[in-house]
């Protein structure tokens, strides 16, 4: 049975490999929700999992890479300290850290492995597959930044990553809708033949006699921080889309379900990030109220989202002072599943994760342990500890770069829109993955946003290039009258 949504999934696949490259854009953001689900049998990987937006990944690449002009663009963009050089750094540098390191510091250095039967054991340092896979998972992640810088410089095909981005949601709500529902029929049989990777899956847990909703994904966690990602960036790059009904209906349903999941899946770290994307929001407001007055696209919504946040504050002050047991439930699942969660044996696990991590990281004098060397329940130190600290200074050097440095053309309020989406939707999931984040790789999701951003940048710079040859011309046409008015009176004087 398990051959049938994997034949499913690559005739899909196959098919949209020779359509429009836009298809390639909405299958990639649609199979996100799936990452519990090996498309490639893990018999024939030697129980390496791929699931399959990273098998899309590699089929945008190769589109995108696969020909002479791609990789001529791609090595340019590489090369440019405007371009993604700091990426292409980060890149080598941890392929360097994960050739050499693991057997440099063999047997020297303790470790918390990726792959373990009981996750609260550590091991010494020793070179293993997981180095490779690693490195193979961040390879995919950095092309898919290049293919989509390139990919999405054309005004119609940011337009059909956005339409995209809502089918990503729409499917995330789809599969945590059924998740959700094979409490009350069943459906468990068909949600078991997209649960065969080969790593843990947490999918029966109950908190206060409440089924954690998990979607398609391995765990509740992992569901939160896709749902979180979605909503933050449907609620930002919503600015940038055309009106319409996308626009107008379907978006705001799509953030309703995808609040209701996120609560649904009863995990801290998307609780702690739903308290992020709300202070984003809040500042994000102000930004536009303030420094955005230029921009139409920006200006739009802004008295309205004032009432209906005001309206939303209002009637929740109204429930606490009127009918106090109403909010008893969800406050009584904050208290545990936030509050309390220092106390629980997750917590201490996680924690001694990190820590075994950063001692890893100063046993190698800052030079790490390669990738997939150590496991660590934050983003930022998985990084560090994995590629070393010249590899994490690269990385977030680039992502400075990224949200702080981009520009787009002057007058492109749809570039200046969706530069501003990136910035701030990419806030709430990267804080969220300094509680929950276990590996180096950054992700597929932030690298559509840095992709997205070095298209517009990199249109920017093409302007400001025109722009300056344009200057140049009309420099020239100014002085050229002139020598010729000169070269008449001489040869008059003749």
């Amino acid at each position: 049975m398990e051959a049938i949504p994997i034949a499913v999934f690559w005739s899909i696949a196959v098919w949209t490999l020779f359509r429009r490259k836009q298809a390639l854009i909405y299958l990639f953001f649609a199979a996100m929700p799936f990452g519990s689900f090996a498309a490639v049998p893990t018999e024939l990987t030697g129980g390496l999992t791929l699931t399959p937006t990273p098998l899309v990944a590699i089929l945008l690449i190769a589109r995108q890479l696969g020909s002479v002009r791609g990789l001529a663009q791609a090595l340019d963009a590489a090369l440019k300290a405007s371009g993604l050089l700091l990426l292409f750094l980060f890149w080598l540098v941890a392929g360097i850290v994960t050739m050499f390191m693991p057997r440099f510091f063999a047997g020297a250095v303790e470790i918390v492995p990726v792959r373990a039967g009981a996750l609260a054991d550590t091991a010494m340092l020793v070179p293993t597959t997981q180095n490779v896979s690693q490195f193979v998972y961040i390879s995919i992640s950095v092309l898919t930044v290049f293919s989509f810088a390139r990919l999405l410089r054309a005004r119609p095909m940011r337009r059909h990553a956005l339409a995209a981005l809502c089918l990503g949601a729409a499917m995330t709500v789809f599969t945590g809708g059924l998740d959700l529902a094979s409490q009350y029929l069943p459906l468990q049989p068909m949600l078991e033949l997209f649960r065969t990777a080969s790593y843990a899956l947490l999918t029966d847990v109950e908190i206060l006699t409440s089924k954690r909703v998990v979607g398609l994904m391995p765990e509740a966690s992992a569901f939160g921080g896709l749902a979180l990602a979605f909503l933050a960036s449907l609620y930002f790059f919503r600015r940038a889309m055309p009106p319409g009904r996308l626009h107008d209906r379907v978006v705001p349903v799509l953030m309703g379900l995808l609040l209701l999941l996120i609560w649904l899946s009863t995990s801290s770290a998307a609780y702690l990030g739903l308290g992020l994307f709300g202070a984003a929001a809040a500042a994000e407001w102000c930004w536009r109220a303030v420094a955005a007055v230029r921009n139409p696209l920006l200006q739009r919504g802004l008295a309205s989202e004032f009432w209906l946040g005001a309206a939303a504050t209002c009637a929740l002050v109204l429930i606490v002072i009127a009918v106090p047991r109403m909010l008893a439930p969800m406050r009584e699942m904050f208290d545990v599943m936030v509050l309390q969660k220092s106390t629980t044996s997750s917590f201490e696990e996680r924690s001694m994760w990190t820590q075994v991590s950063l001692h890893a990281l100063v046993a190698t004098h800052g030079l790490g342990v390669g990738l997939g060397g150590t496991r660590a329940s934050n983003f930022a130190v998985a990084l560090t500890s994995n590629a070393g600290l010249l590899g994490a200074a690269f990385y977030f050097l680039f992502v400075l770069q990224t949200l702080l440095m981009r520009r787009a053309p002057q007058g492109d309020a749809e570039g200046q829109a969706l530069l501003s989406a990136v910035r701030w939707s990419y806030l709430p999931p990267f804080f969220t993955s300094l509680m929950i984040g276990t590996t180096p790789d950054f992700g597929l999701f932030n690298a559509f946003l840095y992709g997205i951003a070095m298209a517009i940048g990199h249109k920017g710079l093409q302007s400001a290039a025109r722009r300056a040859d344009v200057r140049r011309i009309n420099d020239a046409s100014r002085h050229r009258p002139s020598r010729l008015v000169t070269e008449r009176s001489a040869h008059a004087s003749h």
